[in-house]
């Protein structure tokens, strides 16, 4: 379908100057930065291997504990199901968790030190 009207004009879009090498380096030595990382470790690192564990948890339970993962707790509904379901909830519910820590802990400190790098660049 072919228009007899112009294309549209350009859009100037002004981004901020690119920081130096220095700059990221020394941003990644400064305090803030570190106090940034270890916000986001000391919240992922632990969720993380909780939730290993417990998937392998319910992989093991599976392989060796047969009897026990079906065991029926209504109708056909077993054991193995309510862990498999369970699995979903905690997924979900560690990325809404993370969700807020972020929201709340990370991004105000990582828009502090991205807002200083674009200025001093």
């Amino acid at each position: 379908m072919a228009t007899d009207a112009p294309p549209p004009e350009a859009i100037s879009q002004t981004s901020p100057a690119a920081p130096t090498t220095e700059a990221f380096i020394a941003t990644q030595e400064s305090g803030e930065f570190g106090e940034l990382r270890h916000a986001y470790r000391s919240f992922a690192f632990p969720l993380t291997i909780a939730f290993v564990l417990w998937y392998l948890l319910y992989v093991l339970l599976s392989n060796y504990a047969g009897g026990f993962m079906g065991t029926k707790v209504y109708s056909n509904i077993n054991v193995a199901f309510v862990f498999g379901l369970a699995q979903f909830a905690t997924t979900f519910l560690i990325a809404w968790l993370y969700s807020r820590h972020a929201a709340a802990k990370l991004d105000p400190k990582a828009e502090a030190i991205k807002s200083r790098m674009e200025a001093d660049a």
